[in-house]
């Protein structure tokens, strides 16, 4: 994977070549998503035969899958618990404005 001086990423899946785009500060983390990406898109194309778009879309729908049964310690579901956290980021951003406006 190459990284041009540009807002793009040069990445492979299943040997194929593609130029995303990416901001210098998520390279890493897209780069992990990648290597995810090809190894789940390997690992199916070896159980299925599926090649092309058939495999691309069997791949995305097993990731999605994977991301939403997520569980996360203590029975909480991550989609419950990003619901929860924006909730309490509303509460805490509302106190914030009301002490700033003290000062």
């Amino acid at each position: 994977m190459n990284a041009p001086e540009d807002n793009t990423l040069d990445i492979t899946l299943l040997g194929r070549e593609y130029r995303v785009a990416c901001k210098p500060e998520d390279r890493e983390t897209l780069q992990a998503a990648v290597r995810y990406v090809d190894e789940k898109m390997r690992e199916i194309a070896g159980k299925t035969k599926a090649s092309g778009e058939r495999l691309a879309v069997m791949t995305a729908l097993n990731i999605a899958h994977e991301l939403v049964s997520l569980k996360l310690p203590g029975g909480f579901d991550a989609v419950e618990f990003k619901r929860r956290i924006a909730s309490m980021q509303a509460r805490l951003d509302a106190a914030m404005a009301s002490q700033e406006r003290l000062f």
